[in-house]
Formats: structure tokens, sequence, C-alpha cells
């Protein structure tokens, strides 16, 4: 990831962007997001506006307006090149126009352009989209209004364009947020990152509240909603009618159906978790990782958060497995050529190389460290498991995408995006495409608990033989629109979109069953539901429906083949048809009504490039911004701008506050009149600091001193984490219990009592802990515990331990 001073002007000139207002109306587990952008023109000179912001990658873009005075003008969804050459005609021409199109880099980035605002003149632009709310390892549903898009790293031999973006320290525009839940479940509670007003219940059962965002809210930081319903776990299942104004048989004409599932796998399965598989753990060691995980004071570096989660997963690993640990950043290693058997002996020589891993190693690159490891033979029965932490975005999300996805059958996917700014469409993608689960660490959260939910999923058995059966009146068939489900997890929620066809002459009930295997035990799921629509829900599941097809159709169309023409006319028409955004459509609204057309004279404007600090690895090279312009080196020298209009660029991005600053850029190519070299480096010199020696978390020490094994030896390490010299712990040891079962018995006995509120984070500790003891099978066991207790001063039992 690379963080960039950005574009300055010299006379501090008026950004055109004022406020954002942002509705947000949750029903059930889909949100639409309606977001408000007040734009002035300041200037003395016709302006063209173009705001670069990041949106959720799996949203729906479904509405574009804009208004001018009192004259209001709704966008419609084109063709992108169709609509891009409307778009210059109009401006051209001096006529107002609007353009919104997704980056054909990476679907979570969109592009705004404002064309031909007189001096002086306000617009007013609503954007609305509809959101899958995602499920956390506590069961809320989480909702994420980025305040940040980073800059994304483009390697020096790279040609493609990404979004030119900049960031600033101080705020130029102001946020308000209102949301609005309606439920058919019992609301418990809505928490957030950011101060909110109190929650107001709009009805006696508390399925109807709203609440607002409180006033002085500075946006550096993501707004994060965290919504909890009594019944989270609730299969349940939505019909939609259709357009009355669509085809029959089309998606938007036919009912949709929306089932939502969370598969709860038998108890007596889960006891068991896996003692095999290849854990191969990818962690981003660029410059940024140097930065701190929030601006409070005692925050840690991301580098060393990511250290400690490496600790507590070697130490988690299961004896006998496989594992590896990859370094990348402009360049990558790895620990060892391939993996190798996990053991007492390179878990110790891992942990060594654990404590000298830097935030040193340049850019964001992960394309060439995944190639390396999909090309390493996959060992037999030991299921290959692949954790990547990365806090960046990169310039080729799809190519990454498509590599993923090419090798979901030797592999699961578990990705990690750490502070705010990490790509949605990098970090869900990866995990979607390879199976497996998706986080996000941002503000104050701890990144070990939310890595070691996803070790258990990952320990979990594999499900196979997944299937989905419809059971519907005769007359009804059902048309699935969603990717086939190829993984499931214990209490994570499967979606599934479907197409109602037909109609049927009186039954109105229908049931869908989910069936699969699970350690070669048969188990099924099954959901009732009625034909029925349910109240008008604003085609909100039609457009969600078409938003995965589509999604489908450009996966296929990434991966090549011979029908690629016939696929790319299939999206347009899709989303044509569901007004829903695409890679290959935008909307486009003109203002052909403006009695008169705006004309400005050839301006000319000096801007310089903030110099950077430091530099990263690999060769330099000197980009200016153009037409195409790119996230790389830039020359730290003044650019000669011209252009027949002025142009603006307002980029949310992450600096020192990780918050935004409106730019200004040519379209046109700059011309540089300098002989020095400006490099820009991977990290952000406000921000990132040097790493002082960290104090030591007693819980890290104690589980950095347990064995691979599971056990602990008695020593006076281990006594200094109880608070005890090693001859108080000596002496309360009976005669015939063994020193390593005295101090593993110590330590669990220290974790239940003491530590019990991080349990997520020790529990496949304790777990190993706990096997080990009962393999040795020590007498005068329930003495031992009694001892351990009096000695630690707790009451913690033999059941309790595990043991």
């Amino acid at each position: 990831m690379v963080n960039c001073c950005g574009l300055v002007s010299e006379k501090n000139q008026p950004v055109p962007l004022k406020s954002i207002s942002v509705e947000l109306q949750v029903r059930d587990h889909v949100a639409s997001v309606s977001s408000c952008l007040q734009y002035v023109n300041e200037e003395e000179r016709p302006l063209e506006a173009v705001f670069v912001f990041p949106l959720p990658a799996d949203a729906a873009v479904c509405h574009f307006s804009a208004r001018i005075g009192e004259q209001e003008i709704v966008a419609e969804v084109q063709d992108k090149q169709s609509a891009r050459d409307q778009y210059d005609d109009a401006v051209s021409s001096g006529q107002q126009a609007f353009l919104l199109e997704e980056s054909e880099e990476s679907s979570d980035v969109f592009k705004l352009s404002v064309g031909c605002l007189s001096p002086g003149q306000k617009a007013s632009i609503t954007i609305v989209y509809i959101i899958e709310l995602s499920v956390q390892a506590d069961d809320a549903l989480r909702f994420c209004l980025p305040a940040v898009l980073n800059p994304r790293y483009t390697p020096a031999v790279s040609a493609a364009g990404v979004p030119e973006v900049s960031s600033a320290s101080v705020i130029p525009y102001t946020l308000s947020l209102s949301v609005e839940v309606r439920s058919s479940d019992r609301i418990s509670k809505l928490e957030s990152s950011c101060p909110l007003d109190p929650l107001e219940f709009l009805d006696a059962q508390h399925t109807h509240a709203k609440v607002n965002l409180s006033s002085g809210h500075r946006f550096d930081k993501d707004v994060e909603l965290f919504l909890y319903y009594e019944n989270s776990h609730h299969p349940s299942a939505v019909v939609e009618a259709g357009a009355s104004v669509a085809e029959s048989g089309s998606l938007m004409g036919d009912p949709a159906l929306m089932i939502s599932l969370y598969p709860e796998f038998p108890a007596d399965v889960m006891s068991s978790l896996a003692s095999q598989g290849e854990f191969i753990f990818v962690v981003d060691r660029s410059g940024s990782m140097g930065c701190k995980m929030h601006h409070g004071n005692d925050a840690q570096m991301r580098i060393e958060s990511a250290r400690d989660t490496l600790l507590l997963l070697l130490k988690s690993l299961p004896m006998g497995c496989y594992f590896n640990i990859y370094g990348f950043g402009s360049r990558f290693e790895s620990f060892f050529p391939q993996s190798v058997v996990y053991s007492e002996d390179t878990m110790e020589e891992a942990l060594k190389r654990v404590k000298s891993m830097r935030a040193d190693m340049g850019g964001t690159e992960i394309l060439q460290p995944l190639k390396h490891i999909y090309s390493q033979p996959c060992y037999p029965d030991h299921p290959r498991q692949l954790f990547i932490f990365t806090d960046g975005e990169v310039w080729n999300t799809k190519e990454v995408l498509d590599l993923v996805k090419s090798h979901v059958y030797s592999h699961r996917c578990f990705s990690f995006g750490i502070g705010e700014g990490a790509s949605t469409a990098l970090i869900t993608g990866m995990a979607r495409e390879g199976s497996g689960h998706a986080q996000f660490i941002t503000g104050t959260d701890r990144m070990q608990p939310k890595v070691m939910q996803s070790l258990r999923f990952a320990l979990q058995p594999a499900v196979d033989n997944i299937s989905v059966d419809w059971s519907v009146p005769e007359g009804v068939t059902v048309d699935m629109l969603s990717p086939s489900i190829n993984t499931l997890f214990q209490g994570q929620r499967a979606l599934i979109y479907a197409q109602i066809k037909g109609q049927s002459s009186g039954q109105t009930e229908g049931s869908v069953t989910l069936k699969y295997r699970l350690k070669d035990q048969p188990v099924t799921n099954q959901l009732q539901f009625t034909l029925k629509p349910a109240e008008d829900t604003g085609l909100t599941i039609h457009r969600l429906a078409a938003r995965s097809v589509i999604r489908s159709l450009e996966l296929q169309e990434r991966a090549g083949g011979a029908d690629m023409e016939n696929i790319r006319r299939r999206i347009v028409e899709l989303s044509v048809q569901a007004g829903v955004s695409s890679a290959h459509t935008a909307f486009i609204g003109v203002n052909k009504d403006s009695k008169q057309t705006v004309k400005g004279p050839l301006l000319q404007r000096r801007v310089p490039v903030a110099r950077m600090m430091g530099a990263f690895g690999g060769p330099g090279m000197n980009k200016c911004v153009g037409m195409a312009p790119r996230m790389m080196r830039r020359s730290p020298m003044q650019c000669d701008i011209q252009s027949n209009r002025m142009r603006m660029e307002c980029d949310s991005v992450s600096f020192k506050r990780m918050a935004p600053r409106m730019m200004r850029r040519s379209p046109m190519p700059c011309d540089i009149q300098s002989n020095s070299m400006g490099i820009e480096c991977d990290s952000v010199s406000d921000d990132c600091y040097e790493e002082a020696e960290p104090q030591k978390d007693p819980l890290l020490q104690l589980i950095s001193l347990q064995k691979a094994a599971g056990c602990w030896e008695l020593n006076a390490s281990l006594a200094a984490v109880f608070g005890k010299t090693e001859d108080q712990v000596t002496n309360q040891k009976a005669v015939q219990v063994d020193g390593s079962v005295w101090a593993t018995v110590l330590a669990l006995i220290w974790l239940y009592a003491f530590k019990s509120d991080q349990q997520v984070e020790w529990q496949f500790v304790a777990m190993k802990s706990a096997s080990w003891i009962r393999s040795q099978k020590p007498n005068g066991l329930s003495q031992c515990v009694c001892d351990g207790n009096a000695l630690l001063g707790c009451q913690v039992t033999e059941d309790m331990l595990g043991i």
C-alpha cells in the first residue's frame, strides 16, 4: 500500500465538495444506503469536479441523480464507453453532465465526474446502493461507511491505470448519518466505532428503531455500525414481487427469492477439531505495516500486532500438521523452502524468524507470492489453509481474485484486512473465491480474536457434497441465481438468490433443503417459505440477485474463452435491465434543458506535488498525473498543467488521520521540468514511528513459553508470569507429580482464572495442553489442581480445565 502526500494547491483554493449526508435503511440483514453530496463551484471559472471514493465491494449501485437549482436529472445505466462518449460530448459543448463509473481494476472504487458547473453554481448529487450486511464473530451485522480510499500500489513494471488519490489531515467537508432499522426479529442493540445519539425504538416490539451519528464527527476513520438481533441465527426467506413494467419471464419481471440459512453442525462432530492440514501464513511487510493500528496512545504497530498473532497461531497448531510463513512487499520470502512438519524444532525456528519481522519490504505486491504458493504441491490428507494478512490495496485486484479462484479446489483462503482503507474487494474477494472467511480489523479491534475465530473455521471438518433442493407446487419452478455453495462454516450465513417462474393454481408454500456431508455424516437443513410476495421492498432483492449474476458473469469473462462477446453483452443487458452498476456500464445524466452553455477560456495553473520521505525497494520511476494515472513513484517537482477547462479531483484516502483531501490535476499529460528524481515510500511519515521495545503482555509471555506438544516446563520465566519466584512454585509441587504436568496445570488454571475474557485467543493453546495432560495419565491430578488453586488463589475445577 502506498500512502502519499498527494497534490495540494498553492493558494489553498476552496474545494467544491461541501458536505455528505447519508441515510441508511436496514431491513433484516440487507441495507439500502443513500448518499447526498453537496457541491459548489467557488472558483471564478467553469469547473469540472471528479470525486474518487470507496464503496463496499459487494454493493449494488442502483440510483444516481443530480439536482441543480430546481432541475433534477436522473441518470440511466448505459454501456460504459457510450456513457463516457456522451459525457465528453456534453461537457465539450458546455452542457452540464454527470458520470458515475466503477473502476476497471477493482469493484470497490467508483469515480464520479461532475461536468461544467458555472461559477457560484451548486449541485446536489445522490447515489443509492444496496448491500448484504456481513455477519461478525459475535453474531453482529456489520455496516461500514469507508472514509478511506487507500492508494493502490502499482509495481514499476505495470502499465495498468488506477485511480489517482490524495490525502489530508483536515477534512474539507462535513458528514451526517441517519440510520433506520426494520426487522422481523427483535433488535437487541446497535453499536458503533463512532459516537451515536441514543437509539430510539419506534414500536413496542423493538423491531423498528432509528439513530443518528452524533454531530461533530470528523470522518477521519471508517464509520462502523454493529447491529444485534435477538435471534440472529434464525433462517429466513423473503419473496419479492417483480416489476410490473418488466417483461414476464425476465429476472426483473418474475418474483425473486432470497434465502438466508445458518447451518448448525452436530455437536459430536464439532467437539473434535481437525489435527491435520497445511497452514500457510502470508503477512504483509510493506512499509505501511509500520503504522499504528489506530490513533490511540496505546496503539500497537500493525507489524507488531501481526507478530503477536503469529505467535498465537504457531502455538495453536496441532502436532503433525504442516506449516510455512511468507512475508511480502515489493518482493517476498518464505521461512522454509516448502511447508514443514510442525514440531518443537520447526516451531522454535519459525518463532525466532517471527521476532525479527519488520515492515521493511516496500510496496504491496501479493500476486507473485500467491503464484509461488500455488505452484507448491499439496500434501495428501493435509488440506491447505491459506491465511493472508494485509493493510493494503493492490492495483490488480481482479487478477489476484482470478488466481485464487483457479485454485479453489486445492485450498481454503482466510483473509484479514488491517486498518481503515484495506480494500474490501481484495479482502472479501479472496475469501469468497477461496471458500474461506474474511475479517476486518479496524479502530481499536484486536487482531488476535478475529484470527483465532478463522483458525477455528480452518480446523472445522470440511463440508462436501453440498446440494440445494427445492420443493414447490406444480406449475412453479425455481432457478438458482447464486453461484453454487462450495463452503459452509458453523454458524455462518449462507445466502441464496433464486428466480420463481410460473404460477400455482392453489398452493402457496414451498421449501428449500440444504444437504451436505460432514465427516462422512449426512446433514440436512430445511426451511419452509411462502410464495406470496412480501410488502413492497423496492426491488432490493431483485437488484442484489442481479448483482450476484453479474459478478459471476464477470468472472467467466475474465477466465477467457470463445464466448467472451456474448458474456459481455449479457452483463450489459442485465445491468441496464436491473439498473445496477457493472464493470461494463456506467450511470450517465445530461442536463439537456439548460438554457445556456457554459464557456471558459484556456486555463493554466501550476500545481506542486508534495515530496515524500523515504524510499521503497526497486528502481525508481517518475510518473506524472495524466489521463491514466498510476499510484507509483512521482516527481516531487511541479507540473505545468494546461487544459481548456479546470479539473478538480476529490479523493477519500489515508494519510495522517486517513482523511480525504481535494486535489487538482489535469486530464492532460504533465510537463515535468526537473533533473531530480523523487521516489515514494510505502510508509507514512506522520503516523509510522520507530518501534519501541514492547512491554511484555503476560498472556503472550505465558503462551510463548508453551512447547509445541502443549506442555510447559517449570522454570523462573513461567513463575514470573504468575507473579511468583521459581522456588515458590516448585515448593508447592507434590513429590509424585512431574514438573511439566505441574507447570501445565498451573498455566491452565491461570488462563481460566485470570484471562477468561480472552478465551477465544487461547482456546486452542488450552485444548493442546489438556490433551497433553490426559496423554500423560498422571497420578494425583485432582490434588494437583487443588494445590494449584491454592498457590494462585483461584477456584478452578478439573471439569473447567478439560482434564
